[in-house]
Order: C-alpha cells, then structure tokens, then sequence
C-alpha cells in the first residue's frame, strides 16, 4: 500500500492541535469541493484523500496509531499481538524480533506478501479500509429522492439520495472504499451530507416553519389569505379576525418528506407577522382617530 502522508495533505505539522487540523480541513475543503470542482478529477481525488486525512487525524485515537505505525496503522494492534506471543519463538528459532522500524515488512509478510516456509497455510483476510466523503445539497434537493454521480479516486458512481435526507446523516455505499487485504472484501464509502437552506423555510426534523406577513386588516376582521408551501404549491388559509402577532398555525401533512417513508411528511407551521400601515392618507389617518375615540369611550 502506498503511504500517503496526511499532515502534508492538510498542510500541517505533526505537532499540530486539534483546531489546527479542523481550520486546516475546513480551508481546503472549501477550495476542493466537488461541488466547485464538478468536472475536475484530480481535485475530486484530492478532496476524497483530505476527507481521508481529516477522518484519521481528528480523531485522537486514530491518530495516536497513525503516528506510530504510518501507513499500518489500521493494523498496528495486530502487530502488537504477534510480537507479543511470537517473541520467544523468534529469538529461539533465529534469535531475530521485529523492531519498531519493521512494521512494513511485518504487514507485507504477514497480511500483504507470499506464503513461505508455513506448510501452505493460508493467510487471513483483512476488509479494506472506510473512506469518508461529505456532500452538499440543497434543501430543495433535499425534499425529492435523486440521483447523483460522484467521482471516488477515479471511478464514477451513481448514488441514490432518498428524500427527507438530513444535515450531518451519512449513508453507506458498499464496497466502495479502499481494497481489501489478501482478496478481503474492500470498505465501505461512508457519506456526510451537508444541507444548506436558500429557502424561507426553516427545517426542523420532519417539520417545516414559516413566517407569513399579514396585514392589519385581516388581522383584525378575518378572512382569507394565499401562501406558497415548500412545493410552491398555493395554500389557502382562512384568518380568524382578531388574530395576533405571533399567531402560528399548523398545517398538517405539509411539512417535509420522512426520509424512507414514501408519502408521508411533516407539519408545516405557520407564524403570522402583522404589518402596520404606513404612509397614511389623511383620511385613514382621521378614521383611525375616530376608532381610537370609539374604544376610548
């Protein structure tokens, strides 16, 4: 396997905090974006090595044994375990031990190279390794199943999106990550999805909320008013007179799509905001004086 050095693909230094590699991340990705770079392949290919490196290195454990065993990292505990039960045996056989320099030629004899020497034992399988991607869609591409073709170190990929997909949920592509070891099966391509909301809806789980100008005279008398739900579909809402600011209402089954449950969605909610009148003629002017005079009385 090829060592691929992540603190040079994230520009850092090996001594580097946590928020170092988060900022560090957060710069690059911004600039390798498949979604800035949609027809660049080798930038698609270096966003997918920084997700590699930003998954290894922000994760404390994960770098811990990344710093000791480089590109074997993933199986530096497996290492551990042979020295330990085969140490006593090697020094009495051939009076050699594995020191901390040959982790490369351990993994390479013992998971990656020939049987020799072992009456044609077979070696063991190793599952490849994860990799880790982040998407970002819109909203409105949210609320609808779709498909879309990603670039994955060079392959193109075609990938279901179901409706009602969340910000921050992954799915799972099978086999699609890195290949497996001695014939194993190869990892999984694990998705984050980033949602960004252009829209005047405001996402809530299933729910959806909207805030609705009305003006003061159906406010105060009642009666009818036209809305877009998040379909741009037109709603007709009947205003109860005397309705007050903040007034929410829910429409039931308007909301957003439940990821995987076809035909079933949210609530939508409904906040009225009143507007007051401006620039008053003189005449509105001495009717509300009049009304004011009225309530007074």
């Amino acid at each position: 396997m090829e060592f691929i050095d992540y603190y040079k693909i994230l520009g850092i230094s090996k001594t580097a905090s946590e928020e170092e590699i988060k900022k560090a991340y957060r710069k690059s990705a911004r600039k390798l974006h498949p979604d800035i770079n949609p027809d660049d392949k080798e930038a698609h290919a270096k966003f997918q090595q920084l997700n590699e490196a930003n998954e290894v290195l922000s994760n404390p454990e994960k770098r811990k044994k990344y710093d000791k065993y480089g590109k074997d990292w993933e199986r530096g505990e497996e290492y551990d375990q042979y020295q330990r039960q085969n140490s006593n045996a090697n020094r009495q056989q051939s009076g050699s031990n594995f020191g901390g320099d040959d982790f490369s030629d351990f993994f390479s004899s013992m998971f990656g190279g020939q049987s020799s020497g072992n009456g044609g034992r077979s070696q063991p399988k190793y599952r490849g390794q994860d990799f880790n991607a982040q998407l970002q869609i819109d909203l409105k591409d949210a609320a609808k199943t779709h498909k879309k073709e990603l670039n994955v170190r060079g392959k193109s990929i075609r990938i279901t999106i179901p409706a009602g997909i969340e910000d921050g949920q992954t799915i799972k592509i099978n086999g699609y990550g890195g290949p497996g070891q001695n014939n194993g099966p190869s990892g999984d391509l694990l998705i984050t999805f980033s949602i960004v909301n252009n829209s005047l809806f405001k996402r809530v789980g299933n729910d959806l909320y909207l805030n609705q100008d009305l003006d003061l005279y159906s406010a105060i008398l009642g009666g009818e008013i036209t809305i877009s739900d998040f379909e741009q579909l037109k709603l007709k809402l009947k205003v109860g007179a005397g309705t007050q600011n903040g007034a929410k209402v829910r429409l039931k089954g308007k909301g957003f799509p439940v990821y995987k449950k076809e035909g079933v969605f949210g609530d939508l909610y409904v906040t009225y905001d009143i507007k007051i009148p401006t620039h008053l003629s003189d005449k509105e002017k001495a009717l509300f004086v009049e009304l004011a005079q009225l309530t007074t009385k």
